[in-house]
């Protein structure tokens, strides 16, 4: 790749160190042994290679596969405001996004803060979460819907990053707005209907016991031709004990759920479940989770899976490291048993242990984004390349002439820890009908950052 690099000026290490010392040097009566010493050196040096990562602004054109053509890569050093956006009317260039509560009246040239209200994240008790995952425009209502994750426990730390109790307690909360997303109308925990409540929301969930929640940005909400909304999830199976069942003692283990929901005349909607998408535990060692979905021209729906080796019962990752898939014919409620994603000629590929996402292209293409390896993956890595490729309508496979690295490492990222490109979203500017991609290209075991956008032009 031919990349135009805008050198900017930084601070030298040799001035950061300066800095450091003088400050020691006034607070004299602070004493400092060896072990101070390292762990200040050691912030300097990440401070300089995280200045030295802002420094170098990249641009990518022209690069192409048989399907796709980058457009433009530019790297930044906030989150762009095309981040988890997502249009709020049938019509229009009006955008906004839930992640950093932003907001575009100009198809995103410029951006500014701007919060939904009701804003209900504000007054939970202590311990309380929300975080609206993912949203998407329901084409017939013209209403946006959000799905967040939500904790109610009490007296957890909210900062703790994935609380252990998470695995018993996460549950889902929707929101819908009026027309033209000004506001919200309501939220509420989606609830099966039928015999079921808050504390069993859904067949098989008890909040508790075990939880249901989206595991990454990748599983996007769609609307179905019939008017159905999927919302692609998972949950922990609970054993014949009443306990999680976790068949290979990994950190998690998960099936997978498609909630299917279907308008009322007051602008809520009605829950049902799908069939439980079991991963074999021999083949899969954290079982099935972040599902991303496609609805294609013949009605059948693609689901495409993460999975994952290593762990206790394959120590040495052994086991092919594969992306699975499953299709229903009826609208989401059964799935066949889920078999490795494949090329369309049956060629298998390597995946990390990480989120994808399908993406359907106004010209009616469909397009499936993630990491792929050139051999077998190790648990969750190694995150690059990411690349793009076309998904063949009859088949459901991928198009291997199609597929298009997008971002991988390079040079200047290997003096700054692992690379992980992952956390990504998609958008279909409305206006150039390009494919925008943007995510955080995180390095050093996600210690710092900056973010990539990506523009992608359809052939």
């Amino acid at each position: 790749m031919k990349r135009k690099i805008a050198q900017k000026l930084f601070i030298p290490a040799i001035i950061l160190i300066l800095v450091v010392v003088a400050s020691c040097l006034v607070i004299a009566d602070t004493p400092m042994d060896g072990e101070s010493i390292k762990r200040i050196l050691s912030e300097i040096q990440q401070a300089v290679e995280r200045d030295k990562a802002e420094q170098a602004l990249p641009t990518i054109t022209g690069v192409s596969s048989a399907a796709l053509r980058i457009v433009s890569y530019t790297i930044s050093r906030e989150t762009p405001g095309f981040y988890n956006a997502v249009y709020t009317s049938r019509e229009g260039f009006h955008l906004r996004t839930g992640t950093t509560e932003k907001a575009s009246s100009d198809n995103g040239r410029t951006w500014k803060p701007d919060t939904m209200t009701p804003n209900y994240r504000v007054g939970l008790p202590y311990g309380y979460r929300r975080q609206e995952m993912s949203s998407v425009l329901e084409t017939l209502s013209g209403r946006l819907i959000a799905i967040v994750n939500a904790l109610d426990t009490p007296g957890i730390d909210p900062k703790i990053h994935e609380p252990s109790i998470a695995q018993q307690s996460f549950y889902l909360r929707y929101h819908v707005s009026d027309i033209g997303a000004k506001r919200w109308l309501f939220d509420e925990p989606i609830i099966q209907a039928g015999i079921y409540t808050q504390a069993n929301p859904l067949e098989g969930v008890y909040i508790g016991k075990n939880s249901i929640y989206l595991g990454d940005f990748g599983c996007i909400p769609i609307s179905t031709k019939s008017g159905h909304i999927l919302v692609p999830t998972q949950t922990n199976p609970i054993g014949p004990d009443g306990k999680l069942w976790n068949p290979t003692n990994s950190s998690t283990y998960t099936d997978v759920l498609v909630l299917i929901g279907t308008w009322r005349s007051d602008n809520h909607l009605s829950w049902k479940v799908s069939q439980r998408v079991m991963g074999d535990p021999k083949r899969s060692t954290r079982g099935l989770f972040e599902p991303t979905l496609a609805e294609f021209p013949d009605g059948r729906i693609l689901m495409v899976m993460r999975g994952s080796n290593g762990g206790k019962s394959d120590p040495k990752f052994e086991l092919p490291s594969y992306k699975w898939f499953s299709v229903s014919d009826d609208g989401g409620k059964t799935w066949i048993k889920p078999q490795p994603w494949t090329f369309e000629d049956g060629e298998p590929f390597y995946s990390p242990s990480a989120m994808s996402a399908l993406f359907k292209h106004s010209s009616g293409r469909f397009f499936w984004i993630g990491n792929l390896n050139s051999k077998n993956s190790k648990g969750n890595g190694p995150r690059w390349p990411l690349v793009i490729g076309e998904v063949n309508p009859k088949s459901l496979k991928l198009i291997h002439k199609s597929v298009l690295v997008v971002d991988t490492e390079q040079a200047e990222d290997k003096p700054k820890g692992r690379l992980d490109l992952s956390h990504f979203t998609l958008l279909e500017d409305r206006e150039t009908k390009e494919i925008v991609l943007v995510y955080p290209r995180n390095h050093n075991a996600y210690k710092f950052r900056e973010w990539a956008t990506v523009r992608l032009a359809v052939k």
